[in-house]
């Protein structure tokens, strides 16, 4: 049965890892929904956020297929329950249509918030779940969104040990 798998991929930053990491999952005709890459606790190492809806059994190949990767250090699954993620939105409406009643509340009641506004156009920010900002959009919609754009997921796990904890372990074995 497939459903969301979020898997966070720690490796060195080297050019090119993007794209290796990627075809692992065309090979496997694995649609990647969200992908995020920046650096972790540890200086020189990132970590790549990649959410997934596949099932169980081609997340657990596709790990080991990136744990190959000379540069992937280690690489995790977690389902929803594991995690506490966010994603950010901005919403770009025109300035004219923020002065309704209507929009202010939108805004409001969405726990959203104004970046910038110019003469012609405002910026709303939105952080939260996918639901909470795709909410958002709907709501926006009637007021003429000229501008979307959403990140992808940011996720930390609740029960990991460590990456410094990992990196430890794989040196006392070398």
């Amino acid at each position: 049965m497939k459903r969301a798998y979020t898997i966070s991929v720690f490796s060195e930053n080297t050019v090119g890892m993007l794209a290796r990491i990627c075809v692992i999952f065309t090979r496997r005709h694995i649609n990647i929904e969200s992908l995020n890459v920046s650096e972790s606790e540890i200086k020189d190492i990132y970590r790549y956020t990649i959410v997934v809806n596949t099932e169980q059994q081609q997340v657990i190949k596709v790990l080991g297929q990136l744990e190959k990767q000379v540069e992937v250090i280690k690489a995790f699954v977690h389902s929803d329950n594991e995690i506490v993620h966010q994603e950010i939105a901005l919403y770009k409406i025109r300035t004219s249509s923020f002065y309704c009643e209507a929009t202010e509340r939108v805004v409001r009641t969405n726990h959203a918030r104004i970046l910038t506004v110019d003469r012609e156009y405002m910026i709303i920010e939105k952080t939260g779940r996918y639901e909470e900002t795709e909410a958002l959009f709907n709501e926006l919609k009637p007021f003429g969104i000229l501008e979307f754009t959403r990140s992808g997921r940011v996720a930390i796990t609740k029960p990991m040990k460590e990456l410094s904890t990992y990196l430890k372990e794989l040196e006392q074995l070398n």
